[in-house]
């Protein structure tokens, strides 16, 4: 297959699922890494490809937003990793302390791995991580309402930015689509963003929770900065020297 041939079925894979990725793409083509890269970049320089850490998404969609099952199934083993990673920094203490979980796939992995007999008070909207902690007897759970967004099946609005503000959490376990040190923090939708300023308000400690697919994309709404997290649990992925530039703005940061 040619190069211009090659590029134009990139750009028709990237159109269809709103993401490639390098390493996926040389083995559809059976090309290497580099020469995937070479394509990615001249799309980009042509306006019809935005490159991101790891791939390259559709220019003009800052706004694309998968679904919630087609998320769940990308980056499936770091998001796993992540979760167990993360149950470490959960409160101890009597009573277990409080915490926040962000609507979102990897954080709904993380209520998956809390344990049964776990003591916590947990505060969330998003109705698959209620879901997975309803039979937890050992939890307060407590379920924020509003309007549901069908994509995210997470709560937004004026009912759960006003719950939030009542609440001072010891940890918020976070969420995001994207983040870069330039760009933020960043998810597709006003509504969302809204909600997540608010937890990280909420809470005394914020973790976030991203696999390194999202460094550097950058999404339609930004709701804070790298410097609002006080530690990044992600994979090995994000490239060690990327790890050390975040640990050195004052982000922790655990390559899981």
């Amino acid at each position: 297959m040619y190069a211009p041939e090659r590029q134009q079925e990139i750009l028709r894979l990237a159109r269809e699922s709103g993401r490639v990725d390098v390493l996926s793409l040389a083995e559809e083509f059976q090309v290497t890494a580099e020469t995937v890269r070479r394509d990615l970049k001249a799309l980009d320089r042509a306006g019809l490809l935005r490159r991101v850490h790891g791939g390259a998404i559709p220019a003009g969609r800052l706004d694309f937003e998968p679904d919630l099952a087609e998320r769940d199934a990308v980056a499936a083993d770091e998001k796993q990793r992540i979760a167990r990673a993360a149950l470490a920094e959960l409160p101890g203490g009597d009573g277990g302390g409080s915490v926040i979980l962000d609507a979102g796939t990897t954080a709904a992995r993380l209520a998956a791995e809390i344990p049964l007999e776990a003591e916590l008070t947990v505060v969330t909207h998003g109705l698959p991580v209620a879901a997975r902690l309803a039979d937890h007897p050992g939890l307060t759970l407590h379920l924020v309402g509003g309007r549901i967004r069908h994509r995210t099946r997470a709560a937004v609005d004026d009912w759960a930015l006003r719950a939030y503000r009542e609440i001072n959490a010891d940890v918020v376990f976070l969420a995001t689509n994207g983040f870069s040190l330039d760009g933020g923090l960043t998810t597709p939708d006003l509504a969302e963003a809204a909600v997540k300023r608010a937890l990280i308000a909420a809470a005394r400690r914020v973790v976030l929770l991203a696999d390194s697919a999202k460094f550097e994309q950058q999404h339609f709404a930004r709701f804070g900065d790298l410097s609002d997290v006080d530690l990044l649990i992600t994979d090995t992925g994000l490239r060690p020297e990327d790890a050390l530039a975040i640990e050195r703005a004052g982000t922790e940061v655990i390559r899981a």
